[in-house]
């Protein structure tokens, strides 16, 4: 099942979306099919907007919807209730940000347009789970299955059918992370003032993704070497740095006048930048990878994963000693005498 959209231009006639009447479901395939270019030209709407649509940070409008039905020539009934609609919209209520937004609509989207199935049993969750490989995808589509028939059932009263099911298990793997000199090295392969800081940043500091990108000049505190920061939840944080990043920081803001955020640059074009760092130097390097880096190098430097999760502003200590195992695992194998001598 594909959860990422092709983005090829939509076609009039026979088309298998027809077959649903739940608007939301629709909205998600057909989102999934047209790129905003084609989108914003079909109804007449800005790119930015369609863009937001797309990625979970606002609703549809009405004039939106119209006219994607329009394009088909799909006469479509509203349900008496549009339970993914209001799920959604339950979720939005409660501050989820932009990425967990796209998370549930991806997910349910897919697994509601598959199941045609207000109540559908056991068996048919179970073999829709069942064609995910990846232990990690299952579980997630398990989680936001779950979240989606357990808000139905305490609104509507509806019984889940995920009562007695267990959570598929997903293996504890020892996750890849950077060495200190591997991020010199990115360091050194860099040209860029502006690069340079954010990589160093995401090393020193352990913030996320959307973290880091909103981080504005005011949020700097140069005395304490912290950045206020905006996590998950709407939770507002310090994120620590160090020296070589204050460096770097200082001299990217001597070039740059910032109106916004400091770095010029979305989400997107900081994953672009540290995609062709990764290409040109065989270095596994993205946000995630980032953050792990930072809770192990704390780990080596005798920094206890209390105080990691602390610092890394995790909401419990279980992420941090998974992101360390293999830092633990090394620190005992200097102990280690083979017992066959």
């Amino acid at each position: 099942m594909v959860e990422q959209g092709t983005h090829k231009p939509l076609v009039t006639g026979s088309n298998p979306v027809a077959a649903t009447s739940n608007p939301s479901i629709l909205l998600n395939k057909l989102l999934n099919k047209l790129s905003v270019a084609e989108a914003a030209e079909l109804s007449n709407l800005s790119r930015s907007y369609v863009s937001q649509v797309k990625h979970g940070k606002r609703p549809p409008s009405e004039k939106f919807l119209r006219c994607l039905r329009d394009h088909l020539g799909l006469d479509i009934q509203k349900p008496k209730t549009d339970y993914f609609g209001l799920f959604l919209q339950s979720r939005q209520t409660t501050g989820c940000s932009a990425g967990t937004m796209h998370f549930y609509q991806v997910k349910l989207g897919n697994f509601l347009s598959a199941i045609h199935s207000n109540t559908p049993t056991k068996e048919a969750l179970e073999r829709f789970l069942l064609q995910f490989k990846n232990p990690g995808n299952r579980h997630a589509y398990f989680r936001a299955i779950r979240t989606y028939f357990n808000w139905r059932e305490r609104n509507f009263g509806l019984a889940s059918p995920m009562e007695h099911m267990t959570a598929p298990k997903v293996g504890k793997l020892i996750m890849p992370a950077l060495e200190q000199g591997q991020v010199l090295t990115l360091l050194r392969t860099t040209d860029s003032a502006r690069d340079k800081a954010i990589i160093a940043l995401f090393a020193e500091s352990g913030m996320r993704l959307s973290e880091l990108t909103n981080v504005r000049a005011q949020d700097i505190d140069w005395q304490s070497r912290t950045i206020r920061t905006i996590g998950k939840g709407n939770k507002e944080g310090l994120a620590p740095f160090g020296e070589l990043s204050e460096g770097y920081l200082k001299d990217w803001l001597s070039q740059y006048q910032s109106d916004g955020n400091i770095w010029g640059l979305n989400q997107w074009g900081i994953i672009s930048m540290l995609r062709r760092l990764e290409e040109k130097t065989g270095l596994t390097c993205n946000p995630h990878t980032f953050r792990r880096t930072f809770a192990c190098l704390l780990r080596k430097a005798g920094i206890d994963t209390m105080t990691i999760k602390d610092l890394g502003r995790w909401e419990s200590l279980e992420m941090v000693q998974r992101y360390t195992r293999s830092v633990n695992f090394h620190d005992s194998l200097k102990f280690y005498k083979a017992p066959l001598g």
